[in-house]
C-alpha cells in the first residue's frame, strides 16, 4: 500500500474517531477542526464515505452520523465475539474426548472461513490456519452450512459457484451436491471424506443463533485412517449434541 494510501485511510479513521455517544452527529467544520485538517479536504472524505455507507448524512441540517456500513461490521464483530466466546469451552471439552481437531466457521458470501480451532494432541493430525476461506461445496463444514441455511439461499449460491475439484474426491455436480445436502438435512450433520484435502476427513454440525437462523458449523477433523465407519458414527452424535449445546447458549430455542 503506498504511503498516499495510508494517509487517506488514517485520515478516514482519525473522522470516524469523531464520533462518540455523546457527539453522534457532527458538521464538516466540527470534523476539520477536530482532525486539523482544511474544510475542503474533509468535506471531500467525508462526501466519499457518505457514499460508501461509511457516513450517513442529514438531508436538512447536512450534519453527519455513522453510517449503515458501519453498523454491519459492528453486528459482525459482536456476533463472530460472542460466538466464539459461546463455543471456545465446549469445543476444549470435544478435544478432550475425541483428540481430533476441532474447528468453528463462519459464512463468508460464497466460502466459509474458519475462527477458531483447536489442534489436535495426535502427532498425526490435520492443521489449517484460523482466517483460511474454503469453498462451501467441498468439506464437511461447507456442506452443513449449505445444508442448514435457508434454501431460497443454499440455491442462489450453488447456482453462482464454479465447483473446481480440490481433490479426486470434490464433488463435481450440482445436481449430486444438491442430493447430499438432502441427505445431510435429514442426518442432522455433515461428512467429508478427502473432499478439499485428500488425506482429511471431518464431521460437521450446524450452530444456530436466537432467530433460528444459521450462523456457523463446528467440526470434528483428522486424518481419513483414524475415521472408520464406527468413529464417525460416533463423531456425528458428539457434533451435534456439542452444537446444539453451543447454539442454546446462544438464545436458540430447539423446536
Amino acid at each position: 500500500m503506498t504511503t498516499e494510501k495510508v494517509q487517506i485511510l488514517q485520515r478516514v479513521i482519525d473522522i470516524l474517531d469523531c464520533f462518540t455517544l455523546e457527539r453522534p452527529e457532527l458538521g464538516v467544520r466540527e470534523v476539520a477542526r477536530m482532525v486539523d485538517l482544511s474544510s475542503s479536504t474533509t468535506g471531500r472524505l467525508m462526501t466519499a464515505m457518505r457514499d460508501l455507507r461509511i457516513l450517513s448524512q442529514d438531508p436538512v441540517n447536512k450534519s453527519y452520523s455513522i453510517g449503515s456500513r458501519v453498523l454491519t461490521w459492528s453486528g459482525i464483530y459482536t456476533a463472530t465475539s460472542d460466538l466464539r466466546a459461546a463455543a471456545l469451552p465446549v469445543m476444549v471439552s470435544l478435544l478432550e474426548k475425541t483428540r481430533e481437531t476441532i474447528s468453528l466457521y463462519v459464512l463468508e458470501g460464497k466460502e466459509r472461513v474458519c475462527i477458531e480451532r483447536l489442534e489436535s494432541p495426535e502427532p498425526v493430525r490435520i492443521t489449517a490456519r484460523v482466517g483460511r476461506r474454503i469453498p462451501l461445496y467441498a468439506g464437511s463444514a461447507g456442506k452443513c452450512m449449505l445444508a442448514f441455511m435457508s434454501e431460497v439461499k443454499s440455491e442462489e449460491i450453488i447456482r453462482q459457484i464454479v465447483m473446481t475439484p480440490l481433490t479426486s474426491a470434490t464433488i463435481r455436480d450440482k445436481d449430486t451436491l444438491r442430493k447430499d445436502l438432502e441427505s445431510i438435512r435429514k442426518e442432522g450433520c455433515a461428512v467429508s471424506l478427502g473432499e478439499w484435502i485428500l488425506e482429511a476427513s471431518g464431521v460437521a454440525a450446524p450452530i444456530y443463533n436466537e432467530f433460528g437462523t444459521l450462523i456457523a458449523a463446528l467440526t470434528i477433523s483428522g486424518p481419513g485412517q483414524r475415521f472408520t465407519s464406527e468413529k464417525i458414527g460416533e463423531y456425528k452424535g458428539m457434533a451435534k449434541e456439542k452444537a446444539k449445546e453451543i447454539s442454546m447458549k446462544l438464545g436458540y430455542t430447539p423446536r
